[in-house]
């Protein structure tokens, strides 16, 4: 059977050039015929990115003060801490009150005149001592009237409290400059007493005036004072009075009207180096035996309230002696 040997040999031929069940798997392109193709491993896995931590929001920077406003003079002023209270008294800013300009009247009687509306005045003092009148009280935003004598409503405030100045600069002045300053009418201003009481020597971080639309003002014209007598800011002062201005940021300084001198010229003898008497600490008093003595202690007139006061030099009972 030779022609079966034939043709199972052209099979057999056939089966390796044409790829039978046995025959190797073409290879992938770009793999030889002997390695097996790698098997897929699926479609990669996403990363999640790190969230990047925002910058912290900065605050819009604010716009230069503007030259002559309130802000512009508070950039001015230099920021220490407070000065120590030691040796502070009323008495180390010279009498209460001065007659600082010398026109014949005290400095509380010119702020009285300056301050109130609807005046009268008593008979013979060419219109210096203020009897009655009303006063659109600033501190309270409403009116209060006064009548001079027991029961007066109005006091005179230092915008600057004494204190106050005493603990930022004032200590090391000397007499005539701290008495400039205590009767200043920059510093002055005539206001509802309760309101000066409540006040004590607070600054603008401990205490502002109750009537807000005045608060712009009022510390405007702290400014002005401690730019004129060259005294400091305590930190949390500067912040208060830089919260307050935020509101009004057009806000000037006051027009120093009077223009009075950072010194006085009258003889003022400095507690702290003379044996004139002064007040006693536990609730003593100083005691004057006339007029006559109060003014050669250099504290004439003298009020009520002041050391040493008395109805004795006080004749016609109008709170001032010794005229």
């Amino acid at each position: 059977m030779p022609w079966l040997l034939g043709a199972f040999a052209v099979l057999w031929i056939v089966g390796r050039t044409t790829g039978g069940p046995d025959a190797p798997t073409s290879a992938p392109s770009g793999t030889s015929g002997h390695e097996r193709a790698t098997p897929s491993a699926g479609p990669t896995p996403s990363v999640a990115a790190t969230p990047t931590r925002s910058a912290k929001p900065q605050r819009p920077k604010q716009p230069p003060a503007r030259p002559g406003t309130a802000l512009a003079a508070l950039a001015s002023l230099p920021v220490k801490g407070r000065a120590p209270m030691t040796g502070y008294s009323r008495e180390e800013f010279g009498q209460a009150w001065l007659d600082a300009d010398r026109n014949g009247c005290d400095t509380r009687n010119d702020t009285l005149g300056r301050d109130l509306v609807q005046r009268s005045y008593k008979p013979g003092t060419r219109d210096c001592v203020v009897l009655t009148g009303v006063l659109h009280d600033p501190y309270l935003g409403q009116d209060v009237a006064f009548v001079r004598g027991d029961g007066d409503l109005v006091d005179i405030d230092h915008v600057v409290a004494l204190g106050n100045a005493w603990a930022t600069g004032a200590a090391p002045f000397d007499i005539h400059k701290r008495a400039a300053f205590a009767n200043d009418p920059l510093n002055l201003l005539a206001v509802d007493l309760h309101s000066n009481r409540s006040k004590g020597d607070g600054d603008a971080a401990t205490w502002l005036p109750a009537y807000r639309p005045f608060r712009c003002s009022y510390v405007s014209r702290q400014i002005a004072v401690k730019k004129k007598y060259g005294l400091w800011l305590t930190a949390p002062e500067h912040a208060a009075m830089a919260r307050v201005l935020g509101t009004c940021p057009d806000q000037r300084l006051p027009v120093d009207r009077s223009q009075a001198p950072t010194r006085v010229d009258q003889h003022i003898t400095d507690p702290a180096a003379s044996s004139a008497p002064r007040p006693l600490a536990g609730g003593g008093s100083v005691s004057y035996a006339n007029c006559t003595a109060v003014r050669a202690a250099g504290a004439a007139p003298i009020h009520r309230g002041d050391p040493g006061y008395s109805r004795k030099l006080d004749r016609d009972g109008d709170g001032v002696g010794c005229e």
